[in-house]
């Protein structure tokens, strides 16, 4: 049955190869069943249904891409756009949690759209490549001030905005030690590196921290609190259309370049024309409005996928497997509730890490690249708003191209969105 599902053989794999491909995934990126709740708790969502929807949402994603689109590629909520989620839409622009849900619900029926109707390409392709690494850089930069705030490394200061937080409080040392666990095991090759690094600082916090522990095993949690509490109306009416558009953007550059990346990686697919990529990315977007009708910010394809793919992964087989496993994750609700904030600060500001190494390929020589590119992502952390380094971004390029004489290089897309930003500004106050 699996052979005539998947065509194992003519992918040249095998049962046994995809289980343990898929389990490689699985421990690359078990990581965000604790990190999302952590951090849609600070919006107000109920941590434990948060708990059961991202678990719930990633099995379904990673079903959709394992029967849709048979690539050995898993989907989860997304890092960076929970934070925007949490830490922008609600606590800092003040909407309420479910209103912030209806956008994600309203991102993701857009990236159906797109992708059912092909505009996909064009809007991937009139972006130019230097604002794609701003946006995943600069996301970079503010998980990282998340993470460190999280840690307790950085803290208020009235003088000078942030300052070093007090370094003999157990949870900032346990955080540090946490981080240099995640590295050094990366370093060696470790494929659950930071879940490790989660689960070593938790122990450690029961015994020098005071941290209470729940158990490990328990019946899943009850989602009723977060199962459809979206409210779309909310987002339509209460100025969000922004906040609609930076999702929209980052999940289609997110899922598109992952795709590519790690699907490529394993000669599955291409970057145009080809049809695997197309049911890869309607499967990408069909799982964003679910997840948010379960309760969690967008799903995307994971990067962690790669792993899997290196060990021998080359079908759906290995995506459904991960689906399974985020399934058998709801019996570990006291374990992860039992994660303080700096326990998972640590992942976090390893991903963070991770993200900033695409700023290396930005063409310095032009600084009609670089210089709006850098001002983007270092927009996202200062002004605390991805959605306001989004707009540095497509603002300031599509400017220096005007200024510099070089408009033509910059495409339609481009001068759509700067301009929509620009509209957004002008009729009501950034934030």
């Amino acid at each position: 049955m699996l052979e005539r599902i998947f065509g194992l053989g003519a992918h040249g794999t095998s049962v046994r190869g995809e289980l343990l491909a898929g389990l490689t995934t699985f421990l690359t990126m078990a990581y965000i069943v604790f990190v999302n709740p952590e951090i849609l708790a600070a919006a107000g969502v109920p941590k434990e249904a948060a708990f059961v929807a991202t678990c719930l949402a990633a099995a379904f994603g990673s079903l959709l891409m394992a029967f849709i689109a048979n690539v050995p590629v898993a989907i989860a909520p997304g890092m960076g756009l929970n934070a925007f989620f949490a830490y922008v839409v609600v606590v800092q622009m003040h909407y309420s949690w479910q209103a912030a849900l209806g956008c994600v619900f309203l991102s993701g029926c857009l990236f159906v759209l797109v992708t059912v109707t092909g505009v996909r390409e064009a809007i991937v392709g009139g972006v130019p490549r230097s604002l794609r690494i701003a946006i995943t850089a600069g996301i970079g930069l503010f998980l990282a001030i998340i993470a460190l705030k999280s840690a307790g490394l950085v803290a208020a200061s009235p003088a000078t905005f942030v300052t070093l937080g007090d370094l003999h409080e157990p949870g900032v040392i346990l955080a540090a030690l946490g981080f240099l666990c995640v590295a050094g095991l990366s370093a060696w090759g470790f494929r659950g590196a930071l879940l490790a690094g989660i689960l070593a600082v938790t122990a450690l916090s029961f015994v020098f921290a005071g941290n209470v522990f729940q158990g490990v095993f328990a019946a899943p949690p009850s989602i009723a609190p977060t199962l459809f509490a979206l409210d779309i109306p909310g987002a339509l009416s209460g100025g969000l259309i922004n906040v609609i558009l930076v999702f929209f953007m980052v999940e289609l550059f997110d899922a598109t370049g992952t795709l590519i990346a790690v699907a490529g990686r394993a000669g599955l697919m291409r970057e145009k024309g080809d049809r695997r990529l197309s049911r890869a990315l309607l499967a990408d977007s069909l799982s964003i409005p679910v997840g948010a009708m379960l309760g969690t910010s967008s799903t995307t394809a994971y990067l962690e996928s790669a792993a899997g793919v290196a060990a021998g992964g080359r079908t759906g087989l290995t995506a459904a497997t991960v689906a399974a496993l985020f399934l058998l994750c709801l019996f570990f609700a006291p374990l992860a509730g039992s994660a303080p904030a700096y326990a998972t600060a640590p992942a976090l500001l390893y991903v963070a890490c991770l993200m900033l190494r695409d700023i290396a390929e930005l063409d310095w020589d032009d600084v009609t690249e670089w210089a709006p590119a850098c001002v983007a992502a270092l927009a996202m952390p200062f002004t605390y708003s991805i959605a306001n380094g989004v707009a540095c971004g497509f603002i300031g390029y599509a400017a220096l191209k005007l200024v510099t004489g070089r408009a033509r290089e910059a495409k339609p897309v481009v001068w759509i969105v700067a301009a929509l930003f620009l509209l957004r500004y002008a009729v009501m106050p950034a934030g």
